[in-house]
């Protein structure tokens, strides 16, 4: 080997505990922190907040669409090329458009807890989603704390007050939201390899640009009563959850193994319960307590499970390749 060449070992681990604040798994939990307010604070702004769901779902990708096109104006970031703005499509469908309006619209008749209930199977459908895109394959025992995972979130949630019932329009809105951001996040974190994490969800935005503007008009074209907390929550979920959460999730996806980082999602239910009983007044007792251990117990046996490369048939067996600088 030459001096100037270098070996890069091609491996999914998860990165050493020492580095934890480097590793996907790190960024992975900044990011479902941000999330973590999304639900409670749309229930804010589409509820007591008293602005139209479609004006929230829609206007807070037009704020963060401002704010990445001057990001990337400013950083002079060279634009997609080809089939990249086919899969910066895929991603503002599925995280732009799919997800807050969606849910937007499902809030309005649903409580912030029970929508806890139904988003709680997001984990699951982004590894699923992870798997089918990216060829990682995760070990039986990494889907079997995935399913026990999911189940404990839903419980953990349902026993909160959400309750699970009869299926009802705001339910099948809810699902139609976790198809679309499992999809959305799994070509994201793909997508992030190649044009960087903040420069995906940003491009992403400036696509869904148009249309979501158009929708935020037409949501606001019967005029709007909003509240204090109301345009403050519109605020987060513009600027944060929307926007800056995205920077720290698809860097976590993109540094994998993109299942694994997924299962993080697990503990936003908990984290949600919490602003809910927070900000809405929602009652925490020691259910409460025990059940976010029992679900953040089986996010962190998911995430310790160790996935397996798809073999690339251009690579060595041994999985080392040998690149030029």
């Amino acid at each position: 080997m030459k001096d100037d060449d270098s070996a890069t070992l091609h491996r999914p681990a998860v990165i050493p505990p020492s580095s934890f604040a480097r590793s996907g798994l790190f960024w992975g939990l900044l990011g479902v922190v941000a999330f973590s307010f999304t639900v409670p604070l749309t229930r804010v702004a589409v509820g007591d907040g008293g602005l139209p769901p479609l004006f929230v779902g829609a206007g807070r990708a037009v704020i963060a669409a401002l704010l990445a096109a001057t990001a990337l104006v400013v950083t002079r970031q060279a634009p997609p090329r080809g089939r990249q703005w086919l899969r910066v499509a895929v991603v503002a469908l599925g995280v732009v458009i799919g997800f807050p309006v969606l849910t937007s619209f499902a809030l309005t008749t649903s409580s912030a807890s029970h929508g806890a209930v139904v988003i709680a199977v997001l984990p699951a459908a982004t590894a699923v989603a992870a798997v089918w895109r990216s060829g990682e394959r995760p070990p039986s025992a990494f889907w079997s704390a995935a399913a026990v995972g999911a189940a404990c979130a839903v419980a953990f949630a349902a026993l909160q007050g959400g309750g699970v019932g009869a299926l009802g329009p705001s339910d099948l809105l809810l699902f139609g939201a976790v198809i679309a951001a499992a999809i959305g996040y799994a070509e994201g974190g793909l997508l992030s390899r190649e044009l960087g994490a903040w420069q995906t969800i940003s491009w992403a935005l400036v696509v869904a640009a148009p249309i979501m503007l158009a929708l935020t008009a037409l949501g606001a074209r019967d005029g709007m009563s909003g509240t204090a907390p109301g345009w403050w929550s519109f605020a987060y979920l513009g600027v944060v959850s929307m926007f800056l959460g995205f920077f720290a999730w698809y860097r976590g996806l993109a540094i994998g193994p993109m299942a694994s980082v997924s299962q993080v999602q697990l503990a936003q239910p908990v984290f949600g319960i919490a602003w809910a009983a927070i900000l809405l007044g929602e009652p925490i007792g020691w259910s409460t307590v025990l059940g976010g251990f029992a679900v953040i117990a089986a996010a962190a046996l998911a995430v310790r499970t160790r996935a397996r490369p798809r073999r690339d048939h251009r690579s060595a067996s041994n999985s080392w390749t040998v690149t030029k600088r």
